[in-house]
C-alpha cells in the first residue's frame, strides 16, 4: 500500500463530511488535502484512544519528530510520507503543522475551558490552522482569503463541539465554556450525566448561533476572485450548516445522540454546492 492509498483509506474510513468536499478536486490537490486530513486524524486518534496520558504525550512527541524530518526527507509513517510531498508542492509551513499538535496536547492538559477566549486558542490550533493550510492547497490570490479560511476552521470546530457534547462528556471533557454554562444555569454535572433540560437546549441554541455567525462571517470575507478555488470549504460549510439545522430541529438532543447526515445526502449537498461554484 502506498502512502497516498493509506491516507485515502484513513479518510474514507473516518466517515467524515470532509471526505465529500475532496471528491471533485484535481488529483494533486486531492492527494495533498487527504494527506493533511489523515495527519489530523492520526494525532487526534492518539488523544482519543490512549487512556494513559504519558503514552499519549510520548506518541505526540513522536509525531513532532516526524514533522521535523519532513524537510530532510526522513518521514517514516505513511501519512508523513504523503504529507512530505504535499508540504513541498504547496509550501505548507512546518510551524503550522506543529501547531496542530499543540492543540492536541491541550486535550491532555485540560478538559474544561473558562471562557470563549480560552476555547478560541484551542479552536485556532486544531481547526483554524487546518483551515489556513487547506486554503494554501486549494489556492488563492487575495490574502483576505486567509481570514476566511481561519474563520471557517473555527466554524467547523464549533460545529464539532456542538455535535459531540455527549460523546466528549463520556470521556470526561466539556468544551462548552464554564462561564456560559453558568450564564444559562446548566451545571457541569448535567452534561456529564446526560441530563437534558430547557436550560441546556437554550445553551446549545446559543452555541449554534455563534457557529452560524462564524460561517456567515467567513463566507462574507471570501474574495470573489478566490471563490471558485475555495469551493471545497464551501462544500463543507454547506454540509455542516445542514447538520446544525438538524441538531436544532431535534431540540439539541446532543447529550444522548450523535446527529449525522446520510452519505447520499452529503454527496447531494456536495455536488449541488460545487456546481453552483
Amino acid at each position: 500500500m502506498t502512502p497516498d492509498e493509506y491516507c485515502q483509506q484513513k479518510t474514507a474510513r473516518s466517515g467524515s463530511s470532509f471526505y465529500y468536499s475532496f471528491l471533485f478536486l484535481p488529483q494533486p490537490q486531492r492527494r495533498a488535502i487527504t494527506a493533511l486530513y489523515a495527519f489530523c486524524r492520526e494525532v487526534d486518534d492518539v488523544v482519543d484512544e490512549c487512556q494513559d496520558l504519558q503514552v499519549a504525550a510520548s506518541k505526540l512527541a513522536w509525531w513532532r519528530q516526524e514533522l521535523a524530518g519532513l524537510d530532510a526527507g526522513q518521514a517514516q509513517h505513511p501519512v508523513t510520507q504523503a504529507l512530505q510531498s504535499a508540504s513541498a508542492e504547496f509550501s505548507l509551513p512546518g510551524e503550522q503543522l506543529q501547531e496542530i499538535i499543540d492543540g492536541m496536547e491541550m486535550d491532555l492538559q485540560q478538559s474544561r475551558y473558562l471562557d470563549f477566549k480560552a476555547l478560541s486558542l484551542y479552536c485556532y490550533r486544531v481547526a483554524g490552522v487546518v483551515g489556513l493550510l487547506a486554503a494554501r492547497i486549494f489556492g488563492y490570490q487575495d490574502r483576505k482569503t486567509q481570514k476566511y479560511a481561519h474563520d471557517l476552521g473555527f466554524a467547523f470546530q464549533l460545529t464539532n463541539i456542538i455535535r459531540d457534547v455527549g460523546e466528549d462528556a463520556r470521556m470526561g471533557r466539556i468544551y462548552l465554556p464554564i462561564d456560559e454554562l453558568q450564564h444559562f444555569g446548566v451545571p457541569a454535572a448535567d452534561i456529564l450525566n446526560a441530563r437534558h433540560s430547557d436550560d441546556f437546549r437554550r445553551l446549545m441554541e446559543f452555541q449554534i448561533e455563534r457557529a452560524e455567525s462564524y460561517y456567515a462571517q467567513a463566507i462574507d470575507q471570501l474574495p470573489a476572485i478566490d471563490r471558485r478555488a475555495q469551493r471545497p470549504g464551501l462544500v463543507m460549510a454547506a454540509i455542516y450548516r445542514t447538520l446544525l439545522d438538524e441538531i436544532k430541529r431535534d431540540g439539541c438532543q446532543v447529550l444522548t445522540q450523535r446527529t449525522s447526515l446520510t452519505p447520499i445526502r452529503k454527496l447531494w449537498i456536495a455536488w449541488r454546492t460545487w456546481v453552483r461554484g
